[in-house]
């Protein structure tokens, strides 16, 4: 079990929950948070009477991404860094995750989704990517999941533009199965979750697998690929530029790049 408050673990009826409990900072992710998912995940995994997990955050906020400033602290230098692991981990787990998301979910608050089976949203949820904005690149294979996930068109809106997408329209794309009240997306989530528990677990493992084979090593190859970009770039003047703006609360100026 997870003994980090900031990611709280409980389990009912073989689900393992999984929560980002740091509503204050609206879920916003740090280096120590992500060894706690580390840990989250792989005790679940171990777990002979976990036959689903579920991730999630509060009524109010799924996550805000990485917290900028322990980031900026803690920038991840190479693959054993805790984001990179993390990102890693969820190629390779076994048993079915479910997501109930509301609120902001943002970088990897979305991009998480995309290894994710089944996903409720709240009708408030808001999806943002925005990597290229603060001078960085796609992560968390997303660069090739997205475009499987919601074709390549919207990928390219998505993520280039790295704008906000309602849930509205990340229902109609594909990035969620279902939009609810947000009173009723954990509830929704729990109940899919006890039901995958139910199932077979072999057969269900075994036809997750498959679904996944085709993307699978073109995933992991994915990860790999922007990792390395991703911390070329977090060293670069662009990205220097953006996050000082985002510091200072105005607005970029890449002109001179």
């Amino acid at each position: 079990m997870s003994h980090n408050p900031l990611i709280a673990t409980e389990t009912l009826e073989r689900v393992r929950i999984i929560r980002f409990n740091r509503p204050e900072k609206k879920n916003a992710l740090t280096a120590e948070m992500y060894e706690a998912l580390i840990t989250a995940f792989q005790d679940a995994e171990a777990d002979a009477n976990i036959r689903a997990m579920l991730i999630t955050g509060s009524e109010h906020a799924f996550s805000a991404g990485n917290d900028i400033v322990d980031f900026l602290a803690n920038p991840p230098s190479d693959d054993q860094a805790p984001v990179m692991r993390l990102l890693s981990l969820l190629t390779e787990l076994r048993k079915p995750l479910v997501a109930a998301v509301c609120g902001p979910a943002v970088g990897i608050g979305t991009t998480l989704l995309l290894h994710c089976d089944l996903v409720a949203c709240g009708e408030q949820t808001s999806f943002a990517m925005p990597f290229v904005n603060l001078g960085l690149c796609a992560e968390g294979g997303s660069s090739l999941l997205l475009a499987q996930r919601v074709g390549q068109a919207r990928a390219n809106e998505w993520l280039l533009l790295g704008e906000p997408v309602s849930a509205e329209r990340a229902a109609a794309a594909g990035l969620v199965n279902l939009v609810l009240p947000n009173a009723d997306v954990f509830a929704h989530a729990l109940d899919w979750a006890k039901r995958l528990a139910s199932k077979p677990p072999r057969a269900l493992q075994g036809t997750r697998a498959l679904i996944r084979s085709a993307a699978a090593d073109a995933a992991r190859r994915a990860i790999a690929a922007e990792g390395a970009m991703f911390r070329e770039l977090l060293q670069s003047d662009e990205a220097k530029e953006a996050f000082a703006a985002f510091v200072e609360k105005r607005k970029p100026d890449f002109s001179r790049f």
